[in-house]
């Protein structure tokens, strides 16, 4: 299988990140990718609750979710949308961090709702609250697709190793891991954690990012580290996008994975214990 992982640097403007998107998707497409995967909020990034609500739509009319399906079905691929800001009818009105597998035919395969949300002070200035807009899923998802199935994980559930253990021992032989990691936070943990739940799992990780810097946010601009990454089932780096938009392009040969749980059965090992 060949894959593509769409490095983008949205704007709080879905309308304007559209077209980027689909420019992208259809250059991987022009390139052989049969599997083309996207980061997180792909459709925009943006901290000010109001005004998301005045251009987030709700599932089943979001313009970016039926424009990248109709891209899927015209070119035939697979479309792995690292996730989409949507809106919900939740009582708190908080909106949904939402990943979605598109089929060849446009449809949706399966969607998946980030389960660990990014509550955390990276530093003095810099402070996120996504469970203040944002409810957390529930559910751990395995999609189907001609190539396996794929674990479903969206960003900050990166940090949380039993979720992709589960997904791994459930039968996906693909990790996707799209994401929109901070600069800081970037540097020093991006790489070392993909893959590490590659080694882990035994599995391959698709994790496309975003890059750049992303409008006004709480305590200044928000920064994305990029550096989206393929890893294989040995933990190597495939392909790694570096700090600027595109699309990059990678082989993968799913018979590693077999090859590489035979090699280490770590994954076949766990043990029931008492916690301390």
């Amino acid at each position: 299988m060949k894959a593509a992982l769409v490095q983008l640097s949205v704007t709080d403007d879905p309308v304007k990140n559209l077209p980027i998107t689909l420019e992208f998707i259809r250059e991987a497409a022009a390139g052989g990718a049969q599997m083309i995967a996207t980061p997180e909020c792909t459709n925009l990034i943006s901290s000010d609750r109001a005004y998301q609500r005045t251009v987030l739509h709700h599932e089943h009319n979001d313009p970016t979710l039926a424009a990248i399906r109709q891209e899927a079905e015209r070119l035939g691929v697979y479309v792995l949308i690292g996730s989409l800001c949507l809106k919900t009818d939740d009582e708190d009105g908080r909106f949904a961090n939402r990943s979605f597998l598109i089929g060849r035919k446009g449809t949706i395969k399966a969607s998946y709702d980030k389960i660990h949300m990014f509550d955390l002070d990276v530093s003095e200035t810099e402070r996120y609250r996504e469970s203040e807009g944002y409810r957390p899923g529930r559910q751990a998802v395995l999609a189907p697709s001609k190539y396996g199935l794929l674990g479903m994980s969206v960003c900050y559930d990166l940090r949380f190793p039993h979720l992709y253990r589960q997904l791994a021992q459930a039968g996906a032989t693909i990790l996707t891991i799209p994401s929109a990691f901070t600069e800081g936070t970037g540097r020093a943990h991006w790489d070392i954690l993909v893959r590490a739940r590659a080694i882990e799992n035994s599995c391959f990780v698709l994790a496309p990012a975003q890059c750049g810097t992303h409008g006004a946010h709480e305590g200044g601009p928000r920064k994305t580290w990029g550096h989206s990454l393929a890893v294989n089932p040995w933990g190597d780096v495939l392909v790694d996008g570096g700090t600027e938009p595109g699309v990059s392009l990678v082989d993968i040969n799913l018979d590693e994975v077999e090859t590489t749980r035979l090699r280490l059965r770590s994954l076949f090992h766990d043990r029931s214990y008492e916690a301390p």
